[in-house]
């Protein structure tokens, strides 16, 4: 009986953190929900003289036509050591966060860089 609720247990915690990846155009069906969301990064832009300096990422199209655009604030752009809005153009990477309208539109703040992973296949 241990043996069955363990596995239980088991099986409980690997669905709640391996959730399925959603694709970008995924998102906005998703607004309030922290998701894990793949795609390619398709361009961006870096707004140094805006209030928080923010790199602005499209994922899954390009400007306006990103289903999904991924907001890193400057802090957290010079953890990464590169230059996000050049390096990951025409990448392929995975997000995880919280997906919030701004503007009508879905975004996701990235605030740790553990948050975001380059796919390398």
């Amino acid at each position: 009986m241990k043996k069955i609720l363990l596995l239980a247990f088991v099986l409980l915690f690997v669905k709640n953190n391996y959730a399925q990846v959603l694709t970008p155009e995924d998102a906005a069906k998703h607004i309030g929900d922290s998701i894990k969301i793949c795609g390619k990064i398709f361009g961006g832009h870096f707004f140094e003289t805006s209030n928080g300096a923010p790199t602005l990422l499209n994922m899954g199209a390009a400007y306006p036509a990103s289903p999904i655009t991924i907001v890193l604030y400057n802090d957290v752009r010079i953890k990464m050591g590169y230059l996000p809005e050049i390096e990951l153009k025409d990448k392929n990477i995975c997000v995880s966060g919280k997906v919030v309208l701004h503007k009508e539109k879905p975004q996701i703040v990235i605030y740790n860089t553990s948050q975001l992973e380059v796919i390398t296949k």
